[in-house]
Formats: C-alpha cells, structure tokens, sequence
C-alpha cells in the first residue's frame, strides 16, 4: 500500500541578507516525505541540511515556495498556531540534549505533555513508561548535570517521542556521542518509530548513521542532487566531509 505524504516541499527558497550581501541557502527544494519514513539527509558543511530541518521543524521562515505538513499549509499559520502545531505534530532531537537543567530527567520527559495540559499523574506515568524502555529507570530522578552525554541524549529523545508526534526531526542527535552509544542510540529511535509509525528525518554526517535509514537525500550547495532509497547515498561527499562542523546550514 501506497504511504500517505507526510510533508509536501515545493520550490522552496531560503535567502539571508540582501542586496550585494544576498545569500540563497537553499535555491528551490522540491522534496515529499511519507508517513513513516525513515530518513537522513546527508551533505557537506555548509550545504543547507540543519536550515532545510529547521524550516521543516517550523522555526525558521522561508522566502518563496511551499511548505505542507499533514495537509496543513504552514506559511499560512498565525505564530501562536505554529507553536501549538509543533507542539502537536512535531518533536525535536538536537546534537546538544537542550534539557532543561532545573528539572529532573523525568520532569523534561513530561514537559511536552504538560504543556497540552495533559494532568501531571498522566504525563508521569507516560514518561515513566519511555524513560524504563530506554533503560533510564534507575536514572529519572537525577538532574542533567548528574548524567552521562549518552544518558541525557537519551532522555531527549524519550521527550522528543513521548507525546507521539507524526514528525520527529534529529540534527546530528549523535554528533557528541562515541560510535557505541551512537548506533545504540539511533537503534532505540528507529525502533520506537517503526512502532508507532512516525517518520523521522534526521541530518547527519555519519556514514553509519545514514547507512541505517531507508532513504537518503543529498544535499549539495542548497540542491538536491540526489535521493537514494537504500540508505546509501552521498557516502563519497560525506568522507570527504565527515569530521567537519555545519558552517551556514
């Protein structure tokens, strides 16, 4: 059976600065995702991968084209309806966790259902569910600080999946990580998306990473130039490329 689209991206264009100083990250991307994809969008520094994912995320605007997620044309929503849709449809994985430091790790897995106002006695037993399936149990009253990388990337990633959103968006969710945690890490993510059917669209430059999702899409100087279905394209840019950090993207 044929997967639903999930996000529908015509011509679109991304430019900082203006005049002499005009700067076209992205040069009009044209790109649909299904409901329950798995994938990554690989690249080197610079290509416009973390600014394509923020402008899919619903942080960052756009100058021309369109942008559709679950039928809903997002240019067309008030700033309070977006925070709401992201809060809805959308959750967040980034290369540094972005816990927040006052709260416990279970408290930061019960924020995005506490900001639905679902009650507290829900959300905690929902987030105690998640926290115990990602082996944390023994960790979730603990602070950030009191956590290991591994753990507190963990534990955004049972807060990015809790309230079960349609779309997850990862920028380099491993980057800080060493290639053990990295690829346990990535396991548990992809597992919980197949489960719920979730489609998740991650940025990375690791082979590896990208190895492990059904579909790569590559992304050269704000153009596709590619998109592959088995999980293996864009290896040779990315080698060239792997140990270097984003730069306008």
């Amino acid at each position: 059976m044929e997967r639903e689209p999930i996000i529908e991206i015509s011509k679109l264009q991304k430019i900082y600065g203006y005049g002499r100083n005009e700067l076209k990250v992205l040069k009009g991307i044209d790109l649909t995702i299904n409901k329950g994809d798995i994938l990554s969008i690989v690249g080197p520094s610079g290509a416009g991968k973390s600014t394509l994912l923020n402008i899919i995320g619903c942080l960052d605007g756009f100058q021309s084209g369109k942008l559709v997620i679950n039928g809903k044309d997002v240019s067309r929503l008030t700033v309070e309806d977006l925070s709401d849709f992201r809060n809805r449809y959308i959750g967040f994985i980034f290369q540094l966790h972005n816990l927040l430091p006052e709260f416990t790790a279970l408290e930061n897995v019960m924020l995005p259902l506490l900001i639905r106002r679902i009650s507290r006695k829900k959300a905690k037993k929902q987030a105690v569910e998640i926290i115990e399936r990602f082996g944390l149990a023994d960790r979730a009253e603990h602070m950030p600080m009191e956590l290991s990388g591994g753990e507190c990337q963990r534990i955004a990633v049972a807060r990015s999946i809790i309230g079960n959103p349609d779309l997850i968006l990862a920028d380099e969710p491993t980057g800080s990580l060493d290639s053990e945690n990295s690829r346990n890490l990535t396991n548990i993510l992809f597992e919980l998306g197949r489960d719920r059917n979730t489609t998740i669209v991650i940025v990375t430059h690791d082979l590896a990473i990208a190895g492990m999702t059904e579909r790569t899409i590559t992304l050269v100087d704000g153009e596709i130039t590619s998109d592959d279905g088995n999980g293996q394209d864009g290896q040779q840019i990315l080698e060239t490329d792997t140990d270097n950090k984003e730069n306008l993207a």
